[in-house]
């Protein structure tokens, strides 16, 4: 009888693991999954950046260090290898393309400028869609950390030393900038 109990214990913790490990391979599965739909979005940014430079190019001709930023930024972007490479290489893609941002502000013409403004308008589209995979990617991340930290999950994690993974975040300049109130002026 005692042999009985100890292999149905044995069987249910094997049946346990099984699916504990099957729960983490689907949502580590789900995250990358999400982060391919981030990869597309990407990709069309990183396409569209080089555009914009150049009809930024003849305006902007004391500025170039700021075009050299996203240019150098793009290219890191690009050549990221894994996805926690690629969020931190977004991340500062992200930055680079806010301080064009500020300093296309400068320049009435080029924000009067209608390929310009076309770019303009396909990257806000493009980032607008970013936005919300990268949200989906987050919600695919904290399920995945959660079951990693989780009891009884977190054995089976640890077992294949599966640790919890970032988010895909803002960065800590971007989030300051937009902690900053606005700037309005009426001149």
């Amino acid at each position: 009888m005692g042999l009985i109990i100890t292999i149905a214990i044995i069987v249910i913790l094997v049946f346990w693991y099984i699916s504990a490990n099957n729960k983490l391979v689907a949502l580590a599965n789900n995250r990358e999954n999400a982060f391919a739909d981030i990869d597309v979005q990407l990709k069309q940014r990183h396409d569209l950046i080089p555009q914009l430079v150049a009809a930024v190019k003849g305006y902007m001709t004391h500025e170039s260090d700021v075009l050299t930023k996203i240019t150098q930024a793009r290219s890191r972007a690009m050549s990221a290898t894994d996805i926690n490479d690629k969020i931190a290489a977004e991340k500062e893609l992200s930055s680079a393309m806010g301080a064009f941002n500020i300093q296309v502000e400068a320049y009435p013409d080029l924000k009067a400028n209608t390929n310009f403004m076309h770019l303009q308008q396909e990257i806000a589209d493009i980032e607008n869609k970013l936005a919300s995979v990268r949200r989906f990617f987050n919600s695919t991340t904290k399920e995945l950390n959660t079951a990693i930290q989780s009891i009884p999950t977190n054995i089976v994690a640890g077992f294949k030393k599966m640790t919890p993974q970032p988010f895909f975040d803002l960065g800590t300049e971007q989030r300051q900038q937009l902690d900053k109130a606005p700037e309005i002026s009426f001149s």
